[in-house]
């Protein structure tokens, strides 16, 4: 009989031939950069977990990598068996079925030695998909014999705040799940023998890529499985805010292109991309983009921001998951004067909001119009700086006030067939000002990427050639997002080149 592992078994939960590829040809496996963070970040809790459930510094840790499958199950055995302490990474093997939980704590029931099963996730919630999880998790368990008088998920909560000296103390949070998980051992089962049948066929089974692929997650073979497929010219998710429920039901019609999509189900967004997406044509009210920046004068500033969120704080009085702003980069146009352009990045390890509230202040001066792409993201981290710094609030709240959003006029104002229905500055900024472009920069070309970055550059393990050059790509990637807005600004409000040529152009025969 083959053995699953519980992430194969929730393989196999998601998709069938996600289980099948994954016993078979696990080669064809590409996982995304986010899937990747994921991992990471669950390390990373798991490590803090152990500090947390284990104090004392008495637990075992079971490592199956360096221990090998077979001694792990042995080991775990002999620890749960006389063992008085924590165990770690606990290995079972029952039924078909293989799973490591998290944390394994000791207790005593009516003189005997039972177990309490921990399952720590990086989520700030229990989620449906978790529920699966820890049912697999406590089955094999129970099958391998364990006495297992409970079962519990941690995950992060949110609201606690860091105090500092690596105490996380109160990081995580339990939910107890024992009697819903205890019933569901029928459950498990089934998946079990479902699971065998699939693995045991000789070829994958037939499964057509759909929403299961990116639920709950990314499939790593989501680029194996559309290969071969087909792709609309005009798919139905250019279309912005079109609900999945209208999908469906085009779907169901064999309908998967934009020239299929009646009119009346169409808002004035809707109508506007597929209009000028399948005529290949350049919408653009040019007046009415001029007439909405028109009330806005000199000096103008034009700001963006750089954050991270960390699942585990480093700096205190910062919470799970808070949105730290390390860098930002602010260009300024006066009526007569040359552009000029200030940043500011912080990479000393140490805690950038206060350093970075205090440069913003200084360089955003007292008046003029503070043009961001999407203000919400800015305006919120602004006033949550407000909030930790009260002696900075009057100043911080004033650039707030001052606040002007590019992001309504792009979306109102212009589209091009090329955004395929997104009004991101990475989608209107090549459709607009051709001659910029993201892919021009050397390793920092998004917002991930840029997190990354970041995360990288204050460790003390990195290198300081190395931290050099991750700060020559922040300063360069962030410099640009605002060069952006400066670019379409002008190219808004008329008075670029760009802005004349696009207003009289009928057809883009660079397009076709």
């Amino acid at each position: 009989m083959r053995h699953f592992s519980k992430s194969k078994l929730m393989a196999f939960r998601q998709c069938p031939k996600r289980l099948w590829l994954e016993v078979h040809r696990p080669d064809l496996r590409e996982d995304s950069t986010d899937t990747q963070a994921r991992f990471q970040t669950g390390y990373q809790v798991g490590d803090i977990a152990k500090r947390l459930y284990d104090a004392e510094g008495t637990g075992a840790v079971i490592d199956v990598n360096t221990e090998g499958f077979d001694a792990a199950f042995t080991r775990t055995t002999e620890l749960l068996t006389d063992s008085q302490r924590p165990v770690f990474e606990a290995g079972f093997k029952a039924d078909g079925a293989l799973a490591f939980a998290d944390v394994m704590l000791p207790e005593f029931e009516n003189g005997q030695l039972v177990w309490r099963m921990v399952e720590v996730k990086s989520s700030t919630s229990v989620k449906h998909y978790h529920w699966d999880d820890i049912a697999v998790q406590a089955f094999v368990a129970r099958s391998a014999g364990v006495k297992l008088k409970s079962v519990a998920l941690a995950h992060i909560d949110s609201s606690w705040i860091y105090p500092g000296e690596e105490d996380y103390r109160g990081l995580l949070t339990e939910n107890d799940l024992t009697a819903e998980t205890f019933a569901r051992t029928e459950e498990v089962k089934g998946w079990i023998d479902e699971a065998q049948k699939i693995a045991a066929q000789p070829s994958e089974p037939e499964k057509a890529v759909g929403a299961h692929c990116y639920e709950p997650f990314e499939c790593g073979f989501c680029n194996y499985c559309n290969r071969g497929v087909v792709q609309p010219e005009n798919p139905l998710h250019w279309l912005p805010y079109f609900s999945a429920k209208k999908q469906g039901m085009l779907a169901e019609q064999g309908v998967d292109d934009l020239r299929g999509v009646p009119d009346d189900l169409l808002n004035e967004k809707q109508s506007r991309v597929k209009e000028h997406t399948l005529a290949k044509t350049v919408f653009f009210d040019a007046a009415g983009a001029a007439a909405d920046l028109a009330p806005h004068g000199f000096p103008a500033y034009f700001l963006d921001f750089e954050s991270i969120q960390l699942a585990v704080p480093i700096w205190k009085g910062t919470r799970p998951y808070q949105q730290i702003t390390f860098q930002f980069s602010l260009h300024t146009l006066t009526e007569s004067g040359p552009l000029t352009h200030t940043a500011f990045l912080d990479i000393s390890g140490k805690d950038p909001s206060e350093p970075f509230a205090k440069a913003l202040i200084a360089t955003c001066g007292e008046s003029g119009p503070v043009f961001v792409y999407n203000a919400a993201f800015e305006k919120t981290r602004i006033r949550e700086l407000a909030e930790r710094y009260p002696d900075l609030a009057r100043p911080l709240l004033a650039i707030n006030a001052r606040i002007v959003d590019l992001l309504p006029i792009a979306r109102n104002r212009y589209y091009h067939p090329s955004q395929q229905g997104s009004w991101s500055i990475k989608a209107v900024l090549p459709a607009a000002i051709p001659e910029l472009s993201y892919e021009q920069l050397d390793g920092v070309q998004d917002g991930t990427a840029a997190m990354e970055a970041f995360i990288e550059a204050i460790q003390p393990s990195t290198s300081a050639e190395r931290k050099a050059e991750l700060e020559r790509q922040l300063l360069a990637y962030c410099r640009l997002d605002t060069l952006a807005m400066v670019r379409l600004w002008e190219f808004f409000s008329g008075r670029g080149e760009e802005a004349l040529q696009a207003a009289n152009s009928i057809r883009l025969s660079s397009y076709l």
